[in-house]
């Protein structure tokens, strides 16, 4: 059985940050493990506070899964401070060397989806020092993107300038959320070509964990050996039906149904 590890915050309600890449690691069959970075406590309206796990923790975290079970791939999700991001940087960097061929899915969680911050904005040279040099692919949406080059995204060829721009900065192949403002519509530029991945969009309040599911299961289809834009066409499509069958909970933005299959 592939393995894959998620570095995220929790989310209490289930349907976003770790819980929701577990629910999706189990939906592709693979082992799901967890490295806990903060606690949130929200819900499907609203983020009410943000309770920081300190370095030393997740630096035992990390240490622990890794003395007994390797991944096969590596989520990497919502990252509160940059003594925490020095930390992943420093232990992954070395774990990299020694197992080469583990997969390392960068999602950089700046906003939950009522909007409210998740990181301060100040933090995001260290983001892009630290943590973007890991990924073997980067998963912002539209305003994570615009922060990471510091550039407007008004149209698809806007997307594919910054999708140059970051690329230039991290080298690491790069895939552009285009969600309500592009007609759901993803973008991905590998440093050499782009590559479009399109589906229906649904209107629908029910997105809630839409980021961190697409990027857990870009990194589990990753850990089953897809080639990358493969893992990217099922992760894609996985969402759109976890999305189209949400079980309609809560008085905000509801969560999907990752288990749709079963």
């Amino acid at each position: 059985m592939k393995k894959v590890l998620t570095i995220a915050g929790s989310d209490c309600i289930g349907g976003a940050g770790i819980q929701a890449d577990l629910k999706t690691f189990s939906a592709f069959k693979t082992y799901g493990m967890s490295v806990v970075t903060a606690v949130v406590a929200e819900n499907s309206f609203s983020v009410n506070d943000i309770f920081e796990v300190s370095s030393n923790s997740i630096k035992s975290q990390l240490n622990s899964v890794f003395n007994d079970i390797i991944p096969d791939a590596i989520k990497i999700g919502m990252l509160g401070n940059i003594e925490v991001m020095k930390v992943i940087s420093e232990f992954l960097k070395e774990k990299k060397i020694e197992y080469p061929n583990i997969k390392i899915v960068v999602d950089p969680v700046m906003y939950a989806k009522n909007g409210a911050a998740l990181m301060d904005i100040k933090n995001m040279s260290s983001l892009i020092e630290y943590i973007l040099p890991l990924a073997d692919i980067l998963t912002p949406n539209i305003a994570e993107a615009k922060h990471l080059s510091n550039m407007d995204i008004t149209s698809i060829d806007d997307i594919k300038k910054v999708a140059k721009e970051i690329f230039n900065h991290s080298k690491t192949a790069i895939l552009i959320k285009g969600g309500d403002r592009f007609d759901a519509l993803d973008i991905l530029y590998d440093g050499k070509n782009f590559i479009e991945f399109a589906t229906p969009k649904i209107s629908t309040k029910n997105t809630h964990g839409t980021g961190c599911t697409f990027s857990s299961a870009i990194a589990a289809n990753l850990a089953l050996e897809n080639s990358l834009e493969n893992s990217i066409k099922i992760a894609k499509k996985y969402i759109f039906e976890a999305i189209k069958n949400a079980p309609n909970l809560g008085s905000g933005n509801g969560p999907v149904n990752h288990f749709f299959n079963f």
